[in-house]
């Protein structure tokens, strides 16, 4: 076991977008939360203890929603039970620009928190409002570089393409002003519309002015040229860093590696089994006293559905899915298995494959979660 994602399910806003698992924090019962949080991992790792832990993520809802106290329970259970001090770890915490003055910036470096997470979206203030976000351009500087002054030395960046009423010539201008921040690394991600949302109850209504399929292409082929240009690799579809700042943690998920959920809502990849939290929180509460962990479901992955997963994450990474690996893990070589996938994708040009490895073309970035469907057996 190499990782752990700690859900944090409170925020002082909710995004238009949004469908985690998350509840405003206003009267809700954080301290409780965080001692069920406790028990929840204590239990955990009696059953299934690990050796070694490389990354923790606390995402969220937005983990810097908690005020100072809330914060610093939170880290001492973070570093009493999940971190061994003496090794090298990846410790992020998701941010928002608007909850971060520079006292709790401090708390989290002491804390142990070397990497942070800044949702930024845009830096067009009338389309962060127009999406639900609370914080504007001002505030993304300033917090920005205040976790630089404080010592921050790994920061990321979030942004958001597609948007309601975004141009191009928007997305432009966001990306001139992101590449002067000094951040060490990028996600970008194409806006989806999720049920239960604003957005998608405004899609259903015909009142979400959507870009469209042709202009989202054409963002998404600007943020690759663009991050290209500036000094940022493309290491996964989505993400982009400088040299040696790729993400740990989410490299765990895409390497289809085992890691722990904790916190309500959350899912983990544990001994075989993908497991999902109970979400709403008096459900949580309820089940840890029950049973002692708060699962919904727990599924055995047979081998078909490990490999199909091998593919359709590792197909991700820029690298591509590595054939020796592939192998090694499933006693199997890729091509007993997918072999007709594989020769279509690459007959269409959205596959190449090299002695090692079998990765996405640029023309079948564009296309993934197509590619991706083709490797989900019957």
């Amino acid at each position: 076991m190499r990782a752990a994602y700690i859900h944090i399910p409170f925020c002082q806003h909710i995004c238009h977008y949004c469908d985690f698992n998350k509840v405003f924090i206003d009267r809700q019962p954080v301290d409780l939360y965080l001692d069920y949080l406790e028990k929840e991992i204590v239990n955990t790792l009696q059953v299934a203890p690990f050796q070694q832990l490389d990354t923790i993520f606390v995402g969220g809802g937005t983990p810097t929603a908690l005020n100072m106290a809330q914060t610093e329970k939170l880290l001492f259970v973070i570093n009493k039970h999940l971190v061994p001090r003496t090794v090298n770890y990846e410790l992020t915490f998701e941010a928002n620009p608007g909850d971060l003055p520079k006292e709790k910036l401090q708390l989290l470096l002491d804390g142990g928190v070397n990497r942070l997470s800044f949702g930024v979206q845009s830096f067009n203030d009338e389309l962060l409002q127009s999406i639900g976000r609370a914080h504007t351009k001002r505030d993304v500087l300033t917090a920005l570089t205040e976790a630089q002054e404080v010592g921050f030395t790994n920061l990321n960046v979030d942004l958001i393409y597609s948007l309601p009423g975004q141009t191009l010539e928007d997305l432009q201008d966001t990306l001139e002003t992101a590449f002067t921040l000094d951040v060490q690394h990028f996600s970008a991600y194409s806006l989806i519309i999720e049920p239960k949302t604003v957005f998608y109850n405004l899609m259903r209504r015909g009142k979400l002015p959507l870009p469209g399929e042709e202009n989202e292409a054409n963002m998404y082929e600007m943020v690759i040229d663009a991050m290209s240009r500036n000094g940022y690799s493309q290491y996964e579809i989505s993400n982009f860093s400088k040299p040696g700042y790729e993400s740990r943690h989410n490299l765990t998920y895409w390497n289809n590696e085992y890691y722990y959920g904790f916190g309500a809502g959350a899912h983990s990849y544990v001994d075989g089994k993908r497991i999902q939290n109970v979400g709403p929180l008096k459900k949580y509460f309820e089940t840890i006293d029950a049973a002692g962990f708060p699962y919904l479901s727990a599924h055995d992955v047979t081998k078909e559905e490990q490999m199909e997963e091998e593919m359709f994450l590792g197909l991700r990474k820029e690298k591509g899915v590595h054939k020796t690996t592939f192998a090694a893990k499933y006693g199997i070589s890729v091509h007993e298995v997918f072999e007709k996938q594989i020769r279509e994708q690459v007959k269409h040009g959205l596959l190449e494959e090299t002695e090692h490895t079998i990765r996405l073309t640029r023309a079948g970035k564009l296309l993934g979660n197509e590619v991706f469907q083709t490797f989900l057996m019957e």
